[in-house]
């Protein structure tokens, strides 16, 4: 039955702004969607849909270059801006959404930022959490992101990034999950459900944005916003699948990438944002391009103006523009000669209304600006401890040789020596954007509160990387019962646009360490970075490694509890360390070839001045104690529907500590009708072990654990012999063989 009472928002918006809402449109239905939307795209005039594709950026906090100068105000009054970023607090927020509400027809803004790895409670970097291995811990970071944000008034985050990168060059590499697309995908999924939840609309939730679509992570060189060049195969098989998992999981919006994809910019690349993201996957939601990227099309040489570059941004199925104006300035011109349909723009703009009406903005426009509920959520002490937990997971321990840790109670003078375990901007990490970093616990706040006596020296310049206090740092030591090291990258120094041609720790920061091995006190050197760095010296002199990234608010906690062993380190490498930069980009998964690498072979795979060796293997990461694997073995499957077979290893935890292990899975297609990796990651899971327990492991053999896809992006099984390798790490397994007895295409 049709119901005809005129929704509430427009009601409170008469009372508010002295205007009836019924002026501007026929009496609608807010209780059913398509019926509320439909009436919606009748009542809007060709600039008002416009506007709804129109997305501008706030005066401060921006994530681009602001060369536009807008009327902001004046602009949302008008009906030119569907969507706002970097708008921060509610009572920004409201501001510019009471703006809208101003509109004719009064149509509520949805707001987004960059929320990456914490809004004000940091949590670590999405690299260090990848590290974990931990879905569950990461879905609930996710999860701790969207409740912060929404309380906030924030509706969308532009997270997670999901793009696959073998090479550490490129900066972004702490924003995604590293090099593994089997992990990559694993983690997308975990994180598209923690930042969304049960559904959008709850104020405990936020809009996913699955970024960047698509091969962002392979720029040539290692240079962010580079060219990238891959075979369809090698990005079926490497990079699409973390992207296609975020979409099952239900990602409401996707980001275009800014690079180009089989010579065509992402930003207007019809293949991926509608023959693949919308035809193939059945996406329905929102694709927004990145920040001025269609006006970048002009750069790009595939456009040659801005309304050339609206054109094919928009066929293309892009449907919000990020700040660039190309839209609002000529998509109606291009309407008008019939290059573009008003009816694409109607489902365009259909899609942009959805997520409104899904979010309760229609219901309330105001629904996320709660400032009760933001004062009892941010920084609070449930998500305090989430980042905590969190953080002490994403710890690897690289070397502890000596038993140098944990450290006894017995350690209770420590020389600290590096400000990076004093600074709590760069403890915040790259992309921390709205962050407090004045709440962050530094590893200097740690020790002090835990009642540690603390001599405390720079050591080296913090940005030279030259030593500056040598001999007071000599001395510090002495007087110590053990050193800690900070060593590593400022915050400034990986994300966005901070590719690097030189992965090399600081000479001095390695000499520093090199000295300070030779006073015969506990050395323990801490890798604080964003991205695989390379320390060479460090790993010959330092008895013990840790890789501590940047760990968000609860670093200095977290740290201090792995160094006196409250929790035992479980973390993985998610990325290859590289030996030397002449390695790089070095990766696991690296394809068979007719002359593999041998030792002592002249004509093979290799380096005549270098080892090809990493220096740190994928998924590499050691433990306070220790696990003994057994041999695995095959068991066949009563349900072959389900499961081909299943692969079963025990698992026992030898040492006199308790703790936790990844077990990984890797699979060797050993004959295919295509050059395939030595070995793929198919498959991990996190166990705890009390000390001297025994667990049995068990992993299901399905066509995902055996298929690849070919060049022709066709998913295929072959019949044959499989290897499957089981172990800690891709450098430390045990092998068993399975024969699939079945092809499938």
């Amino acid at each position: 039955m049709k119901i005809k009472k005129k929704i509430a928002l427009w009601l409170l918006c008469c009372c508010a702004f002295g205007q009836t809402a019924a002026q501007d449109r026929e009496d609608i239905s807010l209780n059913d969607k398509q019926s509320f939307i439909s009436h919606l795209l009748e009542q809007m005039t060709l600039d008002e849909k416009i506007g709804q594709l129109h997305q501008c950026s706030g005066r401060g906090n921006f994530t681009g270059p602001d060369t536009l100068h807008l009327p902001l105000e004046e602009y949302v009054r008008q009906g030119k801006v569907g969507t706002m970023l970097n708008i921060i607090g509610i009572k920004e927020i409201r501001k510019y959404q009471s703006l809208a509400l101003q509109s004719r027809l009064h149509i509520p803004l949805i707001f987004g930022l960059d929320i990456i790895h914490g809004y004000r409670t940091g949590f670590p970097i999405p690299l260090a959490e990848a590290a974990s291995f931990d879905l569950a811990m990461m879905e609930e970071a996710a999860r701790c992101n969207a409740l912060e944000g929404a309380a906030d008034g924030q509706n969308w985050t532009f997270a997670p990034m999901v793009d696959i990168s073998w090479d550490a060059r490129w900066g972004r590499v702490m924003e995604g999950a590293g090099e593994d697309p089997y992990l990559g995908s694993k983690v997308a999924e975990a994180r598209v459900k923690g930042l969304q939840g049960e559904q959008l609309g709850d104020t405990c939730s936020m809009m996913a944005c699955v970024k960047h679509f698509a091969g962002y992570g392979a720029p040539m060189s290692g240079k962010d916003y580079n060219s990238v060049d891959m075979s369809m195969g090698q990005f079926a098989n490497f990079y699409m699948p973390p992207y296609q998992a975020a979409v099952e999981a239900g990602a409401a919006t996707v980001m275009s990438a800014f690079n180009d994809f089989q010579s065509i910019p992402c930003t207007s690349n019809r293949f991926l944002l509608t023959e693949l993201l919308r035809e193939r996957w059945g996406f329905k939601g929102i694709v927004v391009s990145d920040y001025n990227s269609v006006e970048e099309l002009i750069n790009h040489r595939v456009a040659e103006n801005r309304k050339d570059a609206a054109a094919q941004a928009f066929q293309a199925g892009l449907d919000i523009e990020m700040v660039s104006q190309c839209y609002l300035r000529h998509l109606k011109e291009l309407v008008q000669e019939g290059k573009v349909k008003e009816e694409v723009i109607d489902q365009a703009v259909g899609r942009i209304l959805e997520k409104k009406y899904e979010l309760g903005l229609f219901h309330d426009p105001y629904r996320f600006c709660n400032e009760a509920r933001s004062n009892r959520t941010i920084n609070s002490s449930r998500i305090r401890n989430s980042s905590l937990r969190m953080a002490e997971r994403s710890v690897v321990l690289l070397k502890n040789e000596r038993q140098t840790l944990p450290f006894s109670d017995m350690i209770r003078t420590v020389a600290l020596i590096g400000s990076l375990g004093k600074s709590q901007f760069d403890m915040a990490g790259a992309w921390a954007g709205s962050v407090d970093r004045s709440k962050i616990v530094t590893l200097y706040d740690a020790l002090i509160q835990r009642g540690i006596k603390v001599i405390y020296q720079e050591g080296y310049d913090i940005r030279s990387g030259k030593i500056s206090s040598l001999n007071a740092s000599l001395q510090a030591a002495q007087q110590a019962d053990a050193v800690i090291v900070c060593l590593g990258e400022r915050a400034e120094q990986s994300g966005e646009s901070k590719s690097k041609a030189n992965l090399n720790l600081p000479e001095g920061q390695q000499l520093l360490v090199e000295e300070l091995a030779k006073t015969g006190k506990p050395i323990v050197s801490l890798l604080m970075c964003g991205r695989p760095l390379i320390f060479n010296e460090v790993r010959r002199h330092s008895p013990a490694i840790l890789c501590t990234w940047w760990l968000g608010s609860e670093a200095g906690n977290a740290i201090c509890n792995v160094l006196w062993g409250k929790y035992n380190p479980s973390g993985k490498l998610p990325m290859t360390f590289p030996a030397n930069m002449g390695q790089v980009p070095i990766f696991y998964q690296y394809k068979s070839t007719g002359r593999p690498t041998r030792p002592h072979v002249h004509y093979c795979t290799s380096y005549i001045d270098s080892s090809t060796e990493p220096a740190y293997p994928f998924g590499f990461g050691l433990s306070f104690t220790s696990f003994r694997y057994g041999k695995p073995e095959i068991i066949p499957s009563d349900h072959p529907d389900h499961a081909h077979a299943f692969l079963r290893i025990n698992i026992s935890n030898t040492g006199s500590r308790d703790g936790e292990e990844v077990v990984q899975l890797y699979v060797q297609d050993k004959v295919a009708r295509i050059t395939r990796p030595v070995k793929e990651l198919k498959g991990f899971q996190k166990v705890f072990l009390k000390a001297g327990e025994s667990k049995t492991v068990t992993f299901p053999i399905t066509d995902e654990t055996l298929g690849y896809y070919d060049n022709d992006m066709h998913f295929t099984v072959e019949k044959g012999e499989f290897i499957f390798m089981t172990g800690g790490s891709s450098h430390d397994t045990q092998e068993v063989t399975y024969f699939h007895p079945f092809s499938k295409i």
